[in-house]
């Protein structure tokens, strides 16, 4: 499934700076330190590659369950207009993904989610999560919903 979620018009701003590098570091130390929960939510740390760059970037972010073990993110960025940059690490690089999570480091792969499937799984979320749908109601765009697959190892 295509990474195709266009910018919007109107949004909060996008989280950026210094303060909020340096929180994300704090939070993915953490989360690797003591698992668990950040601001409410199952958290992971997420590794993607550089669509530009082609370096590794790591940010924390929550998840839901999917379906068959599947693990599904927001790209809210707050409901800012744009996308968050790791939207497009994983547009760029869907199969070089990986998370760290309940102190395991797991191989994955993104798709984004789109049609019934994406609108069952928005309903799900904004049910466990209602600062989702806040989110969805500061922008134009819609928020992409991504689902994490742990790669099979082939033998």
């Amino acid at each position: 499934m295509s990474f195709d979620t266009p910018v919007g018009t109107r949004g909060a701003r996008l989280p950026a700076g210094r303060l909020f590098r340096w929180f994300n570091k704090l939070a993915a130390r953490r989360i690797r330190r003591k698992g668990g929960q950040m601001m409410g939510l199952n958290a992971l740390v997420l590794t993607t590659v550089g669509a530009k760059s082609g370096l590794e970037r790591t940010t924390p972010v929550g998840w839901f369950p999917g379906d068959g073990g599947s693990r599904l993110i927001v790209a809210s960025a707050g409901g800012a207009a744009g996308n968050p940059s790791w939207y497009y690490n994983l547009a760029a690089h869907p199969d070089q993904v990986r998370i760290e999570v309940d102190g395991r480091t797991v191989d994955v792969v993104a798709e984004q989610l789109h049609g019934a499937e994406r609108t069952e799984a928005w309903q799900r979320i904004t049910k466990a999560a209602p600062r989702f749908a806040q989110y969805q109601e500061k922008t134009d765009r819609q928020l992409p919903i991504i689902r994490l697959r742990q790669k099979h190892s082939q033998a």
